[in-house]
């Protein structure tokens, strides 16, 4: 049986961790969030709790992938742990709504922020939006057909770049004019959308969390990279450390620009852009066009990132006789998942042209979180089970901190489902969709 070619090195791994988490939700949730929190230190705080949080389910995740370095990432763990129909379950709900949505919703950021500079009607601008999306998904699909090593090289190439230009937003934003400390302290004059905190930090909470999807994805090529022990585990927690930095940084000038005020009254403003809005403060039409082309870079990374790592799961769940069978397929000459690939590429473009982007990330963001606990669950139960298996990485603080992890997991779970049932439930609906194609593909194997 043929298999993927081990290319990915240390460095490689390591950007290509921070392509596939920084996308959108560094640009574009910061007003949502201050609209449901009306305090600057909340809104921080709420992003290096996120990051927080993230590292420790990374570094969990860690501890599995260093174990099971195979194309699929959670898709292998949980056979190990759960069986083959929990494997299966998370598989599917990847291919139905979490990678799939995550593909479609940074393509989406992608549009909204091409669009503004051809000067159409807001009515056209939906659709343009729409189309251009669906065109970068296809483009991107293509790319990553014809080889990962010109993929993962591209996206290495926009890292670089997106690296240097966050380093002059950095720089325009601490200079503006408007720029006050006190806006990074003073609570806003105008009422929270949300009067109950608890239920405003959970939601904002999931904004941020949005800004930190994709920090497992490097665990789906295990079988392409080189080393991979010691290679995913680094990968995972220096990465996600350096989006943490970007993170904090990039909030801290959305703040020192603008009050709170005026980030929250963006909220209400669909197709606008709040790192535009503060940098065009800082920079006038010079440095709005700056982040703008930031975004671009950034959404086109982390979309190309996403489509490079997320179809290994279905090319893994094919090759166990679970998926399309067609979906196994390596290329030839490219070594690639070629029809996996363009499976996970059309689906994404339906999902484009299904819903908002925020009910698109609400939706993908409740499904990973039921997964990501049961990875740090798993990494508790094995453990205890077989604790003779070979660990090349054992995360930092066990069992403290898959344990907090998996609790916290199954908290935002719990309250996502009461505050906003029907994301969630079209979530697990579209997982459910997937148990008849299970029993089907399991009686032909």
């Amino acid at each position: 049986m043929m298999k993927l070619a081990r290319t990915i090195t240390l460095r490689s791994a390591i950007l290509l961790v921070v392509s596939g988490i920084v996308g959108s939700g560094a640009f574009k949730k910061v007003a949502p969030m201050a609209a449901e929190l009306g305090s600057p230190l909340l809104v921080l705080g709420c992003w290096v709790g996120a990051g927080i949080i993230s590292l420790a389910g990374a570094l969990s995740n860690a501890e599995m992938a260093g174990m099971f370095p195979e194309s699929g990432g959670e898709y292998v763990y949980y056979q190990k742990v759960y069986g083959r129909f929990f494997a299966f379950l998370y598989g599917w709900g990847s291919f139905a709504v979490m990678k799939t949505a995550t593909i479609a919703a940074l393509a989406y950021v992608f549009g909204q922020s091409l669009v503004p500079v051809m000067g159409l009607s807001d009515e056209s601008a939906g659709w343009a939006i729409k189309a251009i999306a669906s065109g970068l998904i296809l483009g991107l699909s293509w790319i990553n057909y014809r080889g990962v090593s010109f993929a993962e090289g591209l996206s290495r190439t926009l890292t670089y770049l997106m690296f240097g230009a966050v380093a002059v937003i950095l720089l325009i934003g601490f200079r503006a004019q408007t720029g006050d400390v006190a806006h990074l302290i003073q609570p806003g004059h105008l009422t929270s959308s949300n009067p109950d905190l608890l239920n405003a930090i959970t939601l904002a909470m999931l904004g941020a969390f949005w800004g930190y999807e994709g920090w497992n994805y490097i665990g789906f090529i295990g079988e392409e990279v080189k080393n991979p022990q010691r290679t995913i585990p680094l990968a995972l927690g220096i990465g996600t450390g350096i989006v943490m930095g970007i993170y904090l940084l990039l909030n801290t000038i959305y703040l020192y620009v603008l009050p709170i005020d005026r980030l929250a009254q963006l909220a209400q403003l669909p197709n606008k852009i709040a790192a535009v809005e503060v940098v065009r403060q800082a920079g006038g039409w010079v440095g709005a066009a700056f982040i703008s082309c930031l975004i671009l870079v950034t959404t086109f990374n982390s979309t190309n990132a996403s489509i490079l790592m997320s179809a290994r799961i279905f090319y893994a769940m094919a090759r166990d006789g679970v998926f399309f069978r067609s979906a196994a397929r390596i290329h030839d000459q490219y070594q690639t998942p070629s029809v996996a690939i363009f499976l996970q590429g059309i689906w994404s473009v339906a999902l484009v042209w299904s819903g908002t982007f925020d009910q698109l990330t609400d939706m993908l963001i409740f499904a990973s979180f039921l997964f990501y606990g049961s990875t740090a669950l798993g990494v508790l139960i094995l453990r205890r089970k077989h604790p003779e298996l070979p660990r090349p990485y054992r995360v930092v603080g066990y069992p403290v901190v898959p344990a907090l992890f998996a609790l916290f997991c199954a908290g935002l779970v719990s309250l996502t489902l009461i505050n906003q049932p029907r994301e969630a439930l079209t979530g697990l609906a579209l997982m459910a969709t997937g148990v008849p194609f299970y029993w089907f593909w399991r009686q032909r194997t």
